[in-house]
């Protein structure tokens, strides 16, 4: 119980470590920061989702949720999964490792 409980400890000491970090990644953007600092608080909210949910999530439009995005993706940050035009859908690569890398301490032992 202990074990597992540092273990939680540990992971949302290094997600929010990963959220600062990638914010401060984030700021050099310039005018299109605001956009990807949104977006980036809808990925952090939901780890996997279209860009219309991001959109919807971080109360933008579509275009500017899709320059924000970019932003992302161009920074590492976000990934398209789908390789569509329509219907996209990103991921928060750095955010569901860091969470799997949590669940597998204790296993096994």
């Amino acid at each position: 119980m202990v074990q597992t409980s540092d273990g939680a400890v540990a992971t949302a000491r290094r997600l929010v470590e990963l959220f600062e970090d990638d914010r401060a990644r984030i700021w050099p953007a310039g005018r299109r920061a605001g956009s990807a600092l949104r977006i980036h608080d809808a990925l952090k909210a939901r780890p996997l989702l279209t860009l219309q949910e991001a959109a919807r999530r971080a109360g933008l439009s579509f275009p500017s949720a899709a320059a924000g995005m970019s932003v992302l993706a161009d920074l590492g940050i976000g990934r398209e999964l789908t390789g569509k035009r329509r219907n996209r859908v990103f991921v928060y690569d750095r955010y569901l490792a860091t969470l799997s890398r949590g669940t597998e301490t204790g296993r096994g032992e």
